[in-house]
């Protein structure tokens, strides 16, 4: 790996730790999607997006939207590691009084849409990349949707509208970790043939490893190329990645770790990060 992936991989592992104590301390939050979803935050925010920190509210900023707005802690996490409010606040997550609440409010700093209610996240970006077309503004929406969302009617309503408006300014990643709060999406409501599915409704459709983050910004590269378009980014995840028993289960989608869960979490992934930092940078 080059030095600028090994470097965004050590920021999503940071996301995960810092998501995994937020959780923590608050016993309170959504563990799984917001571990798999890190990798994607990490490209998007230390790579991707054109945004300014000291000016969260600059016109000409690319949008970024939480549609999948439980994954609150690693978007959070991700937002302070790139300067938008400090580290410590953190340490305040899903506390009364806090600006840091369970699902983004425009009140925090760099967040764009509020969201939480599945679904309309996504809907509100087509509405963001559609005024950008009106004013002739070159910037970007991004979308990070879950899988499980994808049972709203609201996001296929949405998608028939993007096409039809030809919004290739907005880049939809779907965190698709297979999971769901009560099991497997494939047994709950099954969405495959999903590639098929968003080409049908008139999108260009990219399939990645969601944890390759090489992958990841070639893909949202090609989206970029602007086709008449809207994009969509199918990425492959594992629910509660880099977390061992927090992996390939709906357990811990809403669920808190305790004491001893929450040290053998940060365990593993300090593991990682050991890892990350010994692997030779010209391979």
């Amino acid at each position: 790996m080059n030095i600028e992936i090994r470097d965004l991989m050590l920021r999503a592992n940071e996301i995960r730790r810092l998501a995994i104590d937020m959780i923590y301390n608050a016993q309170s939050g959504h563990p799984g999607g917001s571990l798999s979803s890190a990798d994607i935050l990490s490209a998007l925010y230390f790579k991707v997006l054109r945004v300014d920190p000291k000016n969260p509210l600059w016109e000409e900023r690319d949008r970024f939207v939480l549609s999948k707005g439980h994954a609150s802690a690693a978007y959070y996490a991700a937002l302070a590691l790139r300067g938008f409010f400090p580290l410590e606040d953190l340490k305040t997550f899903r506390k009364i009084g806090s600006m840091l609440q369970g699902h983004p409010t425009i009140h925090v700093p760099g967040v764009d849409m509020t969201t939480g209610s599945l679904g309309q996240g996504f809907s509100n970006s087509l509405g963001m990349a559609l005024s950008a077309k009106i004013d002739k503004k070159d910037y970007l929406v991004y979308v990070l949707l879950g899988d499980g969302e994808c049972n709203e009617g609201i996001v296929w309503e949405a998608a028939l509208s993007a096409a039809h408006n030809n919004l290739d300014n907005i880049i939809a990643i779907l965190d698709r970790n297979m999971y769901q709060l009560d099991g497997a999406t494939e047994k709950i409501l099954s969405l495959e043939p999903l590639q098929d599915k968003f080409r049908a409704f008139g999108w260009n459709v990219f399939n990645v490893d969601g944890h390759n983050i090489e992958e990841i910004l070639n893909a949202i590269d090609m989206a970029k190329r602007r086709n008449g378009k809207p994009n969509m980014i199918i990425a492959r995840t594992i629910k509660g990645k880099g977390v061992s028993f927090m992996e390939n289960t709906h357990e811990f989608h809403g669920k808190a770790p305790n004491k001893e869960q929450y040290e053998r979490a940060i365990k593993e992934l300090d593991e990682i990060e050991h890892k990350i930092k010994g692997a030779d940078p010209n391979e």
